[in-house]
C-alpha cells in the first residue's frame, strides 16, 4: 500500500489501549539519513482561539503503528491524556 501524507491526515489516529480518538495527523518527523518516518505528530488543541496556545502535543513513534485502514490508523502507545494545564478564566482577565 502507497500512501502520500496528505492521505495519513485524513485519517483519525485513534489508541486501542484506551479507546480514545487522539485526532489527526499533523506532522511527521523523519530520519534524513534512512530516509524513514520516525514519528507522527498530533497539535494539541487550541485554547481559546489559539489566544492562550494550545495544549501539549500527541508524539507517536512508528513502532507503535499497529495498522493503517483506509479510514483509520490504529495506535497501540502509553500517549497521557491532553493535559489540562492552567487555564485563565474571563474574569481574571477583567482585573
Amino acid at each position: 500500500m502507497i500512501c502520500r501524507f496528505e492521505d495519513l491526515k485524513c485519517k483519525e489516529i485513534i489508541n486501542i489501549k484506551s479507546g480514545r480518538r487522539m485526532g489527526y495527523a499533523d506532522d511527521i518527523e523523519f530520519d534524513s539519513c534512512t530516509a524513514k518516518i520516525c514519528k507522527l505528530i498530533i497539535y494539541g488543541r487550541c485554547r481559546f482561539f489559539g489566544l492562550f496556545g494550545r495544549e501539549d502535543d500527541y508524539v507517536i513513534c512508528w513502532s507503535d503503528i499497529e495498522i493503517i485502514g483506509e479510514d483509520t490508523i490504529l495506535v497501540s502507545c502509553d500517549c497521557p491524556t491532553a493535559q489540562k494545564q492552567g487555564r485563565v478564566g474571563f474574569k481574571s482577565l477583567l482585573k
